[in-house]
């Protein structure tokens, strides 16, 4: 196996990776601009507001997202397993 072969696979995980955190950071970050636009506009200074809001939306993401997330994390294991012979030899 040379360096091109373990590049290739670090860059294959760091990408599987960023595809599957993207919804929920990306939920996370609009909720806490509305939250905090919110808390701005009322002049609420309560740090732990915008937990809640943020948990449920995430939870939300995670129910919509979630069996489109594990498919990708599967198939990624799948192919990286079967490629286990190719990267011995």
């Amino acid at each position: 196996m040379d360096s091109a072969t373990v590049m290739s696979l670090g860059t294959g995980a760091l990408e599987v990776t960023l595809a599957l955190a993207a919804p929920l950071l990306l939920a996370a970050l609009i909720t806490g601009v509305v939250v905090g636009a919110f808390q701005a506009a009322t002049q609420i200074n309560e740090m732990t507001l915008s937990f809640i809001p943020k948990l449920l939306v995430m939870a939300l993401v995670m129910a919509l997202a979630g069996p489109w997330m594990l498919h990708t994390l599967v198939n990624y294991t799948r192919e990286l397993i079967l490629s286990i012979p190719q990267l011995v030899n």
